[in-house]
């Protein structure tokens, strides 16, 4: 769960924990930050219930645009449809929410795979301003279509991402969506999705303002690649991002022999299976065009991890 790190940020605000004990006068203003409000199952017995209506005591929660719910209890046992619940439950005091991230939860928390989503889409009907929303985890996520007009960014991390909620997300009415980035993951853990399942985002025409696509953390990397080399959505997009996953020599050379990506303004592929002339190859072909290019994280294939021997950043 190396790229699945706390958040920074979110709404370009600097995420703080909210805390219960702390002096009035210390706190932030209510939209100056982005409020982390979780809990520990493991020590004392608040429950997350408790902790958020203290939050919502203790700050304006009219001021408030970002929110981020952490560790709400055993997560491998409550499901987010407990937190959410009680966020959407409080829409009409959050009157200026324009994100919510969750399960903002590492790897001492809880595993990637062990947060227990849930249906994530109560919060775009319950909050109509929303603009971004993020997900980490993929088990137990649904994501019915929904038609929402404010949603500019959607990220769903995942160490396997099920293709019904992939196609939840491509079946929605999303017509400001700007960013798109989806970790893919594995089989072994839920990830389900196949190449084709991305067609409909692929051909360009499902989210006419989208500039920003990842498609990452794939087992099917160099498929995904592949597809992209001739994908009409590319030709909209500024910045691509297929990091984390299994990508190799086979992938890019598909992205190079394809359309033109000179347009873009950068290309991420870290965390990558690439030789050294093939890394070369890449970057001699887009840099002098004014594409930034991340080719960190080479990795060494691993003896036992399938017929390659890859591996994806994020798994279990």
């Amino acid at each position: 769960m190396s790229d699945a790190d706390r958040l920074h940020e979110l709404l370009g605000l600097p995420a703080v924990e909210f805390q219960r004990e702390a002096e009035e006068a210390t706190r932030p203003p209510a939209g100056a930050v982005a409020w982390r409000v979780s809990v520990d199952p493991y020590d004392g017995d608040v429950a997350w219930e408790a902790e958020f209506e203290a939050f919502l005591e203790a700050v304006d929660p009219s001021g408030v645009e970002a929110l981020i719910i952490g560790q709400w209890g055993e997560s491998y046992e409550e499901t987010s449809a407990y937190p959410i619940g009680l966020v959407v439950a409080a829409a009409d005091r959050l009157t200026s929410l324009r994100a919510v991230f969750v399960g903002d939860l590492v790897a001492e928390e809880a595993e990637i795979s062990w947060i227990e989503q849930s249906d994530v889409t109560a919060l775009l009907t319950a909050f109509p301003q929303l603009t971004h929303l993020g997900v980490r985890g993929g088990t137990g996520l649904t994501f019915p279509p929904v038609k929402h007009d404010s949603l500019r960014g959607l990220v769903i991390e995942s160490g396997g991402l099920p293709a019904e909620a992939l196609r939840g997300v491509l079946d929605s009415e999303l017509p400001a969506l700007e960013s798109l980035d989806l970790w893919l993951g594995v089989s072994s853990y839920g990830g389900d999705v196949v190449v084709p399942d991305l067609a409909p985002l692929l051909a360009g025409t499902r989210f006419p303002r989208l500039s920003h696509l990842g498609l990452r953390n794939s087992e099917l990397q160099n498929e995904i690649a592949s597809a992209i080399a001739s994908a009409p959505v590319v030709a909209q997009l500024r910045t691509l991002d297929l990091s984390n996953g299994t990508l190799g020599d086979e992938g890019a050379a598909a992205l190079l022999e394809g359309q033109p990506l000179t347009h873009l303004t950068s290309l991420d592929l870290h965390h990558h299976f690439l030789t050294e002339p093939m890394e070369r190859r890449v970057a001699e072909a887009l840099e002098p065009h004014g594409v930034s290019v991340d080719l960190s994280g080479r990795s060494e294939p691993w003896d036992g991890l399938g017929p390659e021997g890859r591996y994806t950043a994020v798994a279990e």
